[in-house]
């Protein structure tokens, strides 16, 4: 298999292959009440889809999504999964993806940043401020550990703030008690919010 998580071509091998360990079939718990607890609505991105549950859940509960990813078997899951909400997936590299221009009011993580490597960390922390709204959200299931090898991509607490501090605050911060195996006992539930334009 191709060991390069930055290239589309690792994700096609993977989706192609049906070796999938991150697909959990469902939404996290703490998304469920996140959106409970927050009224507010508004346009959100989800970066590195793969099958797309959470676009459901969230187009579902009134949010206006756009799902991008760069693999095209990934993006055949999320059809697969979505049926009519398909067209709110497109194929797209977050890191060349300009949206229309306005900012997100929110971003939504999951499993996407661990799924990268650690050299592009700061790349993708600079996406998401330039890609956000002031005063957006950047929100989702972080994956916290220190094993070398990935992905996934395991990142210190301390690390995580060093790339968002320059432009984000963080408002919420709770363990994760419904994780897959792979990710067991290391992710917690996190919301940043956009504080600096850029």
């Amino acid at each position: 298999m191709a060991q390069d998580s930055s290239k589309p071509e690792f994700w096609e091998t993977r989706y192609r292959q049906n070796v999938t360990p991150w697909d959990a079939g469902r939404v996290p718990g703490a998304l469920e009440r996140f959106i409970a607890r927050h009224a507010a609505r508004g346009r959100v991105l989800i970066p590195g889809c793969g099958t797309g549950y959470e676009v459901r859940h969230l187009a579902q509960a009134g949010f206006q999504v756009t799902a991008i990813d760069f693999s095209e078997a990934a993006l055949e899951a999320a059809r697969r999964e979505l049926g009519p909400l398909s067209h709110l997936l497109r194929r797209a590299d977050f890191f060349g993806f300009e949206g229309d221009g306005i900012g997100f009011d929110a971003i939504y993580d999951r499993a996407f940043l661990c799924a990268l490597p650690r050299r592009v960390w700061t790349d993708w922390a600079g996406r998401v401020a330039q890609l956000l709204r002031p005063g957006g959200l950047l929100f989702g299931v972080f994956y916290f550990d220190n094993l070398a090898k990935g992905p996934p991509f395991g990142i210190a607490h301390e690390e995580l703030k060093a790339l968002l501090a320059a432009d984000f605050t963080r408002i919420e911060d709770e363990p994760v008690e419904d994780s897959l195996p792979v990710f067991a006992g290391k992710e917690r539930w996190q919301v940043w919010r956009r504080t600096h334009s850029i």
